[in-house]
């Protein structure tokens, strides 16, 4: 576990602010995508980790919704 201490405070803070910069954005757009409806797991969910919460979000919101929207 040496490993994680090696890693610098300065990395550890870019890792958290993407994080949260992802997170924020994929609530957002959920709620304007989907009423609101799951806003909040999508936002918690993309807080989480990367980048699984958010190319889960990409192929199942907003690639549907795209294609029914014919772009």
């Amino acid at each position: 576990m040496k490993e994680l201490h090696d890693v610098p405070y300065w990395l550890w803070a870019v890792i958290a602010a993407l994080l949260l910069v992802q997170g924020t954005w994929m609530f957002r757009d959920a709620r304007r995508r989907d009423k609101g409806r799951a806003a909040w797991f999508w936002g918690l969910w993309g807080m989480t980790g990367s980048p699984t919460p958010l190319v889960v979000y990409l192929l199942f919101i907003v690639l549907p919704q795209r294609r029914k929207q014919g772009r």
